[in-house]
């Protein structure tokens, strides 16, 4: 069946659908609307009827899943398709990548999809988690199966420049640098991805006892020029990475908050070991409190 005809088809069978009694079926019925009219190529009608879908779905308390499959599905497609068409910015890779994991939190990819689409779907995701000017936190991607779909094939390597960018290595992205010219968008994007691995290198690594930096070590520690510091932190507060404050005149930063990020398991790892040596810490401070104490009462 064409689009056209299985468009005809379905919206002839959505005016038999009572939207009160019956929302779920009419919520499945725009989805898979708006996906026929993506096929056919109507952008505006497919986001038209993207929405309506939406207004219907937020104001039900639960459906099923494979109702808001169809939905995020769609929405997924839909964004992906504008970004192949070359009509948007970075900015707009973040809807696909949220929407796209929200599709994957509905379905069970290895009984759901096929080997195919699971690959493809890894490749896209990891593509706009790169490319997507909003998107700086890959914890939740990393930990989520559908990158094992990449393993052993030639997209292998984008899985290992997520775990990079996530890690904030500027040495491992270079390392990484000559498999980009395999992503011709990486490639013609190399200054954008190699301020975003900055950004990472810069705000998300430092631990909590040490955000008062100078440009100078932000500069070395970068990689970068130190006049192109300033801009680095500006786009950092801009994005809402950070919170915080530079003086130009001495040339530092003060960060007071960094962005929560889902951390991946060697991560969470890390933390563990911080927390200990913080109790450690507080059993030294306990411990000497203690003995002060105790030489107090003896000297009275």
């Amino acid at each position: 069946m064409d689009p056209q005809t299985h468009l005809t088809f379905l919206t002839d069978l959505l005016s038999r659908i009572d939207k009160e009694k019956s929302p779920e079926a009419y919520i499945l019925l725009y989805a898979n609307i708006a996906h026929a009219k993506l096929l056919y190529g109507d952008l505006d009608g497919t986001k038209a009827d993207m929405d309506e879908a939406w207004k219907i779905l937020d104001s039900v308390e639960s459906v099923e899943s494979s109702v808001n499959a169809a939905y995020y599905g769609v929405a997924a497609d839909y964004y992906k398709t504008l970004d192949d068409g070359a009509s948007l910015g970075k900015a707009d890779y973040a809807p696909y990548y949220r929407n796209s994991l929200l599709y994957l939190a509905c379905v069970d990819p290895a009984t759901d999809m096929t080997a195919e689409d699971r690959l493809g779907r890894a490749h896209d995701l990891g593509l706009s988690a790169l490319m997507g000017d909003t998107i700086y936190n890959f914890g939740e991607l990393l930990m989520h199966p559908i990158l094992d779909a990449l393993d052993g094939t030639n997209y292998e390597w984008i899985k290992k420049l997520l775990s990079t960018f996530n890690e904030g290595s500027i040495g491992k992205f270079e390392a990484l640098a000559p498999l980009l010219p395999q992503e011709p968008i990486f490639q013609e994007n190399y200054p954008f991805l190699r301020q975003k691995i900055c950004l990472i290198e810069s705000v998300f690594k430092r631990s909590a006892d040490n955000r008062n930096m100078s440009f100078k070590t932000i500069a070395e520690e970068t990689r970068l020029p130190t006049d192109e510091v300033e801009h680095l932190m500006m786009k950092a507060l801009s994005l809402k990475l950070i919170q915080g404050s530079m003086d130009q005149v001495s040339q530092k930063a003060q960060i007071t908050w960094v962005q929560p990020r889902v951390l991946s398991r060697p991560q969470i790892g890390d933390l563990a070991k911080k927390l200990d040596s913080w109790v450690n810490k507080l059993n030294a401070v306990e411990q000497r409190i203690i003995g002060e104490v105790e030489v107090s009462e003896v000297s009275a």
